[in-house]
């Protein structure tokens, strides 16, 4: 399952603290120096963004959430003027470099998933582990996971948890939820964990609660998670000047999946080999270097520390001087699958 952005595990009663997932590694991948202009597409608690500061980078910060650019104002404070918050999403965050003055930057770092905060935030409705309102939305507007659950069909309710969640019941449970909204629409956290135990119970010996992969599924579903990543990535690629490092951090497969194909086909990994037929165009020149050894995972004492970062992967390629190519539907493709991969199930 996706982790909430390589936070701790919430202790029972009390809220999770704030560990940023392979920092020393990120920062290192980034190449950050003094002076240098790096973008943070995922603000969160500051994590990133404070480690650059201290290494002498100026920082744009980027959070859709409202919460975590209220909470960043007193970091931003103390930096002298290298801190800037932007409330906004990273899918557009070339434009948001322009918008503060920089044609190009030095670095972008993007650490994928939600936010502890978030989840120990009970009305944001992200966790089960509160009774709370069936919301989710990292932006506290637009549609949330109730209304997402009372407007779509069985079908795409079930495409939704199987290829979000990889969620085995998608189908029984996209069912039930259809058959039961008729008598009461689903409103709160733990009327729906209550329904997914009852129709798809937890089989013996298996560790997470039976609604965890629901949850997920319907978060990313409500944010668009998987398209923001393919659209943020392709910004960066606009926006990183040549030498320029983009990392980025993921903790789940569907995640690493459009990374490691985004730096294959940008680095040329990923285009058809073999010689071309007379008059086909050649192969766009590679945006990406993308070094070896990747991707770079938490080693056995950060995992010890911090037990969700086991899934963690770290991915980075450094920009060449090539033309930027922009859009990409077979990338976008990979994150917006959903209604058509999962009925396979």
């Amino acid at each position: 399952m996706i982790a909430s952005r390589g936070e701790a595990s919430p202790p029972a009663g009390g809220p999770a603290r704030h560990v940023p997932v392979l920092l020393e590694e990120a920062v290192a991948a980034l190449g950050v120096h003094e002076g240098g202009v790096y973008l943070d597409g995922t603000f969160g608690a500051g994590g990133y963004a404070a480690a650059i500061l201290e290494r002498g980078g100026r920082v744009i910060a980027i959070d859709r959430d409202p919460s975590a650019i209220a909470a960043g104002r007193t970091l931003a404070a103390a930096s002298g003027g290298r801190l800037t918050l932007v409330r906004g999403r990273f899918g557009g965050l070339d434009a948001i470099a322009r918008g503060q003055g920089y044609s190009r930057v030095d670095g972008v770092a993007l650490d994928i998933g939600v936010s502890s905060m978030q989840f120990d935030e009970a009305e944001r409705g992200f966790s089960f582990r509160h009774d709370a309102p069936l919301d989710m939305r990292m932006e506290q507007q637009g549609r949330s996971a109730a209304d997402l659950l009372a407007e779509e069909g069985e079908e795409t309710i079930a495409d939704i948890l199987y290829y979000f969640g990889e969620e085995r019941a998608a189908r029984r449970i996209a069912r039930a939820i259809v058959a039961d909204r008729k008598a009461a629409p689903f409103v709160t956290t733990r009327q729906l964990a209550a329904l997914i135990e009852r129709v798809a119970p937890a089989r013996p010996g298996e560790a997470i609660h039976p609604a965890t992969r629901s949850f997920q599924a319907l978060r990313i579903a409500v944010n668009d998670e998987l398209g923001e990543l393919a659209r943020g990535l392709i910004a960066a690629e606009a926006i990183l000047k040549p030498g320029g490092r983009l990392v980025v951090v993921t903790f789940h497969s569907l995640e690493d999946r459009i990374v490691k194909q985004f730096f294959a086909r940008r680095s040329g990994r990923g285009e058809a080999a073999g010689r071309r037929l007379p008059g086909e165009a050649p192969a766009p020149a590679p945006t990406f270097a993308v070094p070896g050894g990747q991707p770079i995972t938490p080693n056995d004492s950060e995992i010890d520390a911090n037990p969700r970062a086991r899934s963690a992967k770290l991915r980075f390629g450094a920009r060449t001087d090539a033309p930027p190519r922009g859009a990409d539907d077979a990338l976008m493709a990979l994150a917006e699958a959903s209604h058509r991969t999962a009925r396979r199930h």
